[in-house]
Parts: structure tokens; sequence; C-alpha cells
């Protein structure tokens, strides 16, 4: 048999909330080569003769380097086996897929692509946050908070994304002062809210409200656990309103905002 990858996103942590695609394909793989924030729940659904390899990364350690996993996944398809590379969120959005799939080609080795429900838009809405609302938010952007160390070598131009509406920042839990910072340096009003959102969709969900001047030291006060996906915009208020999800039947960590009224643009 000809062997295939499928780069297949995960979504945001709540297991169902995989495509139907990607629990057909998981339901039939034979490696699965999986990351760190995926539902475990969903290897159970591999077929009891798949292989599975835990190719996970967290701040703290690396089970494989992406060299490692890009190599892997490459040798797997050449031995002609069906495997899906399962990933968080979605596998094009800072999931590292387009550079697996760039490998894959140049094997000249056959893939497909399977998008995942993306925790930059999943794990906000969980909160009760829309990452855009008429009248106060038309556009949103998506930033790794990687790059907001100061490094000479950032490409991010914070000073643009300081405008938008809504700005969504994915793995910024330790650089969640130097984003603040950056916006704020960049004409940002101190008072915009923000909200950080720890394991979001989970029945681990913590969510914690402030502005974009006293979100770090909220964040740093509940040692939030990461991933932490972090909003900033006039957006975050609604949360006030709209926080729906009680993970496992509790209260869902919501510190009630200073806001009582959403503030137009």
């Amino acid at each position: 048999m000809t062997g295939k990858a499928y780069l297949v996103g995960a979504g945001p942590g709540r297991p169902d909330l995989i495509t139907v695609r990607g629990l057909r394909l998981l339901q039939r793989a034979e490696v699965v080569i999986y990351d760190h924030l995926i539902a475990r729940e969903l290897l159970e659904e591999t077929p009891a003769t798949a292989e599975r390899i835990f190719a996970g990364k967290d701040p703290q350690h690396h089970a494989l380097s992406q060299e490692a996993i890009t190599r892997l996944l490459v040798e797997q398809v050449q031995r002609g086996k069906q495997v899906v590379r399962l990933k968080g969120g979605d596998p094009f959005v800072f999931g590292r897929g387009s550079e697996e799939a760039l490998a894959l080609v140049r094997a000249g080795l056959p893939f497909e692509v399977v998008p995942g429900v993306t925790s930059a838009v999943a794990v906000p809405a969980y909160a009760g946050v829309p990452v855009t609302h008429r009248g106060v938010a038309t556009a949103f952007a998506v930033v790794t908070g990687h790059e907001a160390d100061g490094h000479a070598e950032r490409t991010t131009d914070w000073g643009a994304l300081a405008h938008l509406h809504t700005l969504v920042v994915m793995m910024g839990l330790r650089h969640v002062q130097n984003v603040c910072t950056a916006l704020l340096e960049a004409g940002r009003n101190p008072d915009t809210p923000a909200i950080a959102i720890s394991w979001g969709t989970t029945d681990q969900q913590q969510t914690v409200y402030g502005t974009i001047t006293t979100l770090p030291a909220t964040v740093a006060a509940r040692q939030l656990p990461t991933p932490v996906v972090i909003v900033i915009g006039e957006v975050a208020a609604l949360a006030s309103e709209l926080a729906w999800f009680q993970p496992d039947g509790r209260a869902a960590g919501f510190v009630e905002p200073a806001h009582d009224r959403l503030r137009r643009t």
C-alpha cells in the first residue's frame, strides 16, 4: 500500500471538537504521531494495532525536536503507512504543519491537510468573547507572544497590531507583560479590556479579566497554567455577559470586570 500523511487538527482541547473527517482518519490510522495538547480520549479512537508516537513539546521539555518529528513523519510514510499527524488546534495556525507538509512535498510523498477548530477563535468563544462584534470590532489578528521579548530579529509589528480592534495572542503567557508593554508603547489605550483563558474549552478552563494595564499582574497572581490564550480589545468586555461555559458544572473562574457597559469604538 502507498503511504500517506494526514496533517489533522485535533481542535482546541475538548475531544468532541475534532472534525468528522479528522475522527474518521484516526479510526483507520496505522501510525499516529501526536502532540502534547491533544485530548488523550482521541487516542482511544485509534485501532488497537495502530502505533502511537508521542511528539509533544512544552516550554520545559521537547519529546522530539521539530527536525526529528519531520524526519519520523517522512520515514513512516515512506514505509507505506497511513500516518495521522495529530496536532492541537489547526495544523496551519502556529502548528508548524506547513513545515512538515513542505518536507513531504520535497520527499515526493502524498499528504492531506485536515483543518481543525483553531484555539484562536474557539477558546475565546468558550469564555464568552467573540473576536468580532458589530459596531465594536470588525477585524482581528492572531499573533504569537514569543516575539514580544524585544529581540532584534522579531518580525511582528506591534505598532501596527496596537491599532487593530481585537488581538488574539497565542503562547503568550510567559510574555504577557512584554506584549502589553509593547502595545501600550505603540499607543493602545491603557483601559482596553483584556482577558486570559487557560485550558480553554476543557473542564480545567479558567479565565482572568483585566485591562491591558492590569492583566499581567493579575495573571501572575492567579498563576494560570499553560496553554493560555489572551484576547485584547473591547470584545473582551462581552465576557461579563456571554461567559456561558461552566467547566464540569463548577464556576468558570470568571473575575467580574470593572466595566459595566461595553464601550463602543
